[in-house]
């Protein structure tokens, strides 16, 4: 069997049709009708059935497809993996970071790591710590952003830095004018917050029930942009990471330190325990841990 059968079936199998598949592999239609027949006389059976001019998968067909499209993914890591070896200042890197993380602190040391590394490409998956947490362990992806950082040995992580959560309330908001507010004086307030399953909620929830109450939920979002708007829009508050709640707030809400008790959230990677960092992956690791390193230095 050979890798480029597997090609020719693969794009026939998506196009559904032979000419469209060679006209997309920029070979003669012969050509891939030849391999494919090659291939169901080794495997010995019939992976195509005719269908007028098209073609469909058969049974056996679908059920090779979908093991073969594995075996795909993993000969394609390998060969990445190769190639960062090789290489790993033009590779690829994947990384998954939660929406909390999207407007400021990923695009900020990305753009501080292309500037050294400008050959060097980036793919992006966006979920809850949950989701991340999945595709980590499962091989899709090699690192991610979470926020907060697990503290479970199932997994490797790294802290770069802990921030404090505030209050965001509309201007108006009677409370608005205050410095500082304990939690508790919230506690009457609708509350616009993440979806149930982000640790974000669970946060906040967690420091209402602490403080003896349990928050009025009147909306919620997977979207930090949309729950803002809720709030500046008066239909309730919200508590933040401060890191969000800076330049980029609305001036029709202002943003309050929350004093009892104090809320904060550590922010840093997951990477598995099960197998090594790629070069590329790794080279982005080891600077993500000098960029704060050094911006820890300064905060102090």
């Amino acid at each position: 069997m050979e890798l480029r059968q597997i090609k020719y079936f693969i794009e026939v199998a998506k196009q559904e049709h032979v000419t469209e598949a060679a006209n997309q592999l920029h070979v003669a239609q012969s050509a891939v009708s030849r391999q494919i027949a090659r291939l169901e006389d080794e495997l010995g059976v019939v992976l195509f059935a005719r269908d007028g001019r098209n073609v469909k998968l058969t049974h056996i067909g679908k059920i090779f497809l979908e093991h073969i499209e594995n075996a795909m993914e993993e000969i394609d890591k390998s060969v990445k993996a190769v190639k960062d070896y090789l290489n790993p200042k033009q590779g690829m890197i994947r990384i998954g970071f939660p929406n909390s993380l999207a407007a400021k602190t990923l695009p900020r040391v990305i753009s501080a790591f292309r500037k050294q590394y400008p050959e060097i490409g980036f793919k992006f998956w966006q979920g809850s710590n949950k989701e991340l947490r999945g595709l980590v362990e499962n091989g899709e992806i090699d690192l991610a952003f979470v926020s907060p950082v697990p503290t479970d040995s199932k997994i490797n992580t790294h802290i770069f830095f802990s921030e404090r959560m505030r209050a965001l309330l509309p201007f108006h908001h009677p409370l608005a004018q205050k410095k500082e507010i304990r939690l508790f004086e919230l506690r009457k307030e609708p509350f616009v917050l993440f979806q149930t399953g982000y640790d974000m909620r669970k946060m906040v929830m967690d420091a209402c029930r602490q403080v003896g109450f349990e928050p009025d939920v009147a909306f919620e979002s997977e979207d930090i942009y949309t729950i803002k708007g809720l709030v500046e829009a008066g239909l309730g508050i919200s508590l933040l990471p401060e890191s969000t709640l800076d330049e980029q707030s609305s001036p029709e809400t202002v943003s309050i330190t929350v004093s009892d008790p104090i809320i904060t959230r550590t922010v840093g990677v997951i990477y598995p325990k099960s197998r090594d960092l790629p070069p590329t992956e790794k080279l982005f690791f080891d600077f993500l841990k000098q960029y704060y390193e050094r911006l820890n230095q300064f905060s102090f």
